[in-house]
């Protein structure tokens, strides 16, 4: 098994109602959202597993941001470092999805650099879609392959982004933030660590109001690379091997 950081998303569409889950080295969320005539009359969400202690009054917050909103307009709802930024994205995913016909999965690998080097890969329904090659250090990381991307920064990939159909862009910038995620596997985050650690306002948790009171859960953090470990292995059966 490759070494590298482990991502999973499923989005479930049912009648008036859509759950989104997220699953990684760091967190494993969910959001459920209900609607009626297009607009979202009950937001739910879960933390089943999270890195700080402050991130559960996120839950709150995400209500507060999306109830009352129209699924159309959630992207343009804004409010992203308000809250905690993997359940937005989930409720953003939930929102775009709320009338599909069928579950979509999305299963992501972002290996270890190997002499500077990391390979980026994601697969959704079981297909593989995006197959990336990254060098560089994590504030001025660059593409070098595939060769359309070649010698694009990742800072700079939403002009990509903007040319691309809605089901390929939303899959990269999937892949993209988990990427960009990928980089705490290098970083030693001990239980009981501040969060003052890292820069302030980038979510809810690292607000200023809230990270210096918030430090590391112990074990939070689980290693997706050893042998027999995947995330989301209980819904393991809504997933398919990625290529």
């Amino acid at each position: 098994m490759k070494s590298g950081y482990r991502r999973r998303i499923l989005i479930e569409p049912a009648q008036g109602a859509v759950t989104a889950e997220l699953e990684d080295d760091y967190h494993r969320m969910v959001v459920s959202l209900t609607h009626a005539d297009g607009v979202v009359t009950h937001v739910a969400s879960e933390m089943k597993r999270s890195p700080w202690t402050m991130c559960p009054g996120a839950m709150n917050q995400l209500a507060q941001t999306f109830t009352g909103v129209p699924l159309a307009g959630f992207a343009k709802r804004g409010e992203k470092t308000a809250n905690c930024t993997h359940l937005h994205d989930l409720a953003l995913f939930a929102a775009a999805h709320a009338d599909d016909a069928a579950a979509v999965t999305y299963d992501i690998l972002v290996t270890d650099a190997v002499e500077g080097a990391r390979r980026a890969t994601l697969a959704r329904n079981g297909a593989p879609l995006l197959d990336w090659t990254l060098e560089g250090p994590p504030t001025g990381e660059m593409f070098t392959a595939p060769e359309e991307l070649a010698g694009t920064p990742m800072s700079q990939l939403n002009g990509f982004i903007a040319t691309q159909d809605r089901p390929l862009a939303e899959a990269i910038r999937i892949l993209r933030w988990a990427s960009m995620v990928a980089h705490g596997r290098v970083r030693d985050m001990p239980a009981g660590m501040s969060a003052t650690e890292f820069p302030g306002g980038s979510c809810y948790n690292f607000q200023p109001e809230r990270a210096p009171t918030s430090t590391r859960r112990p074990g939070a953090d689980i290693d997706f690379s050893k042998p027999g470990a995947a995330p989301m292995a209980d819904r393991a059966e809504a997933f398919h091997p990625a290529s």
